[in-house]
């Protein structure tokens, strides 16, 4: 691991208690991210990023490398926090990914469409999650240079 791996937080948006605390233990299993951080509908996802209400605090609440997204969600779902993602420049550079029980290829199509990073369907048992969370945390953590915004460049 490189010093990359210090500044990686994880954000995820999922209205299921058991599918976030099911992410949480795969990706810890990987010892790979320094953070993870829950919401549960667009509606907190968006107050999180845009640092709104509870979220106002930087060093409670800081500025994900990557965003883990369900689609189906109550009071604004994935699509719709996807668009307010990919078209507000302090935030379309932040990964994207879906991960989401829906195989619909509507779904898939009007993801990439907006901008998605990855989409993924949901694993049905904890080792397929635990092998899917090793790749992204990899991937995400190991490969990939995601831009550091704790340097102060982001209004975010």
């Amino acid at each position: 691991m490189d010093a990359q791996d210090a500044v990686v937080t994880f954000l995820m948006a999922d209205d299921d208690p058991d599918d976030r605390m099911l992410t949480a233990k795969a990706l810890r299993e990987h010892h790979a991210i320094s953070g993870m951080a829950f919401v549960e509908d667009g509606e907190e996802l968006m107050d999180y990023l845009c640092r709104r209400g509870q979220y106002v605090n930087p060093a409670s609440s800081p500025r994900p490398g990557v965003i883990l997204l369900d689609l189906n969600m109550p009071r604004k779902d994935g699509r719709q926090a996807l668009r307010e993602i990919k078209t507000d420049p302090h935030l379309r550079t932040i990964p994207v990914i879906i991960l989401t029980t829906s195989k619909a290829e509507e779904d898939i199509l009007r993801s990439y469409d907006l901008g998605v990073n990855a989409y993924i369907t949901k694993p049905v048992t904890f080792q397929a999650l635990v092998d899917v969370t090793r790749v992204l945390a990899q991937f995400w953590c190991e490969i990939v240079m995601l831009p550091n915004f704790s340097n102060g460049v982001s209004n975010v």
